[in-house]
């Protein structure tokens, strides 16, 4: 019995401890989150919407490191880049793909990728604007916005941006996305300089 006892104090000791540790740790990290940030944390308890950490979930912003891709608009090249959500990266996956459009609602033209893309760790949500590529999870579509959207949905998750015209985008059939080939240099021609 003494000898369960005394294991039985060890494990209370030494989860006491961690515990004091991780608390200590927390208070001098340089990532505390701000007031406002606990406040939408609370906000989001108080309306049943999950809680999610700010270090575990970056925002938008923090996952806006673009990656170049190629389009073309029914055979016009165009200056398009993926965001670095893991949506975004799911699509990267699939290039090439050329994929026919369908007008939808006056406001976008969509189409549907060979496979649904993951929805995990998904940015906040946020408003479409004209040239975004989105995508629909629960229809599992792809949509390019002509015209600014709705408001924000976390079912829609904006994936990248398309620098073209509205008007190109609004009259769209045919849509290639290549991924960006790096840029190599001719070491025959640089080596005979």
């Amino acid at each position: 019995m003494t000898v369960t006892l005394r294991r039985a104090l060890a494990a209370t000791a030494t989860t006491g401890v961690l515990l004091l540790a991780a608390t200590a740790c927390s208070q001098d990290s340089p990532t505390r989150q701000a007031p406002a940030t606990a406040s939408a944390s609370s906000s989001a308890s108080a309306s049943g919407q999950p809680e999610t950490s700010a270090s575990a979930s970056p925002s938008g912003a923090d996952r806006s490191t673009p990656v170049d891709i190629r389009v073309t608009i029914d055979g016009q090249s165009v200056d398009a880049t993926l965001n670095d959500s893991p949506a975004a990266r799911d699509l990267a996956s699939l290039l090439p793909l050329t994929l026919d459009l369908e007008d939808f609602h006056g406001t976008e033209r969509i189409a549907d990728p060979p496979r649904k893309l993951t929805t995990d760790d998904a940015p906040e949500p946020q408003a479409p604007k004209t040239g975004d590529l989105t995508y629909y999870s629960p229809w599992g579509n792809l949509a390019i916005f002509y015209k600014d959207g709705p408001s924000a949905s976390q079912d829609l998750l904006v994936l990248g941006h398309i620098d073209a015209d509205a008007d190109l985008l609004s009259g769209a059939d045919r849509i290639t996305t290549e991924a960006e080939q790096p840029r190599t240099v001719d070491t025959a021609t640089t080596n005979s300089r």
